[in-house]
């Protein structure tokens, strides 16, 4: 089944290479629009969020994106607007009375700071350059692969059973590994303004923060009972669990270009 996916994301590269390196910003937009949407809906659904909360919390979480993008300056003011509807939905929810407000919408805000919060980063990488999304994209994947074969083949010490008991050290060390690979063949066929010893340290850092994104998904998953966040794609579970390391790893970036490259 690994396999499988494996040949499906190999052949999907060149469209997504095509898309977000040729295609002009308002379509890569569009993009998290629906990687937002859907990741939202399925944490929303995960903690079985009222469907009220969780509209509220994906068209927050799309009108902030939107906002970041064209660059309005009052987002501060939109994040307040949207978590005092969110508060006042509860208020006047006839259905519940005061018990378990915070419980209610909890998962509302975590959600949206989770998800599109984070992923608004991507929008200034865009601008500074689209091989920076392609780098995050091929240094998460890499490590995501490494970590499963070596973890499959060669994994024997547990590296956090609580939480997900097929995940070993060994496995951990292929994700560090796969994410140093891939970022230095990006370096190579894409980005001149990092050094190799730069990319280096990126692509290790990388590799171990990719693994502490899946693992907090799995955090999420357990909490809430389910397996997988949805069986959106087939073989592949839901949107979030392709995203889960790339939520991680975005910030990490967006530190590396605005701070270290020149």
């Amino acid at each position: 089944m690994k396999k499988k996916r494996e040949i499906v994301a190999l052949a999907l590269l060149p469209l997504i290479y095509l898309y977000i390196m040729k295609l002009p910003s308002v379509f890569f937009l569009g993009l998290l629009f629906f990687i937002s949407a859907g990741a939202q809906m399925e944490f929303y659904s995960m903690y079985r969020v009222k469907k009220s909360f969780s509209f509220l919390g994906i068209f927050a979480g799309l009108l902030f994106l939107y906002s970041v993008y064209t660059g309005w300056g009052e987002v501060r003011l939109l994040l307040i607007i949207s978590f005092l509807l969110l508060v006042l939905f509860r208020l006047f929810d006839r259905k519940a009375g005061p018990e378990q407000a915070l419980s209610d919408i909890a998962p509302v805000v975590v959600g949206f700071s989770y998800i599109p919060l984070i992923l608004s980063l991507q929008i200034a990488l865009r601008d500074a350059g689209p091989e920076w999304i392609i780098f995050i994209g091929a240094t998460v994947w890499a490590s995501d692969s490494f970590a499963y074969y070596i973890g499959k083949n060669f994994g024997k010490r547990k590296l956090y059973p609580s939480i997900s008991p097929k995940k070993t050290i060994e496995g951990a060390v292929g994700s560090m590994a796969g994410g140093v690979l891939a970022g230095v063949l990006i370096k190579i066929l894409l980005i001149d303004n990092i050094t190799v010893y730069q990319v280096l340290a990126v692509g290790f850092l990388i590799g171990c923060i990719a693994v502490l994104g899946d693992l907090t998904e799995s955090m999420f998953k357990r909490d809430s009972g389910v397996k997988d966040s949805s069986s959106l794609i087939p073989g592949h579970g839901g949107v979030l669990d392709k995203i889960d390391g790339m939520l991680f790893v975005t910030p990490v970036v967006y530190v590396v270009v605005k701070y270290v490259v020149s």
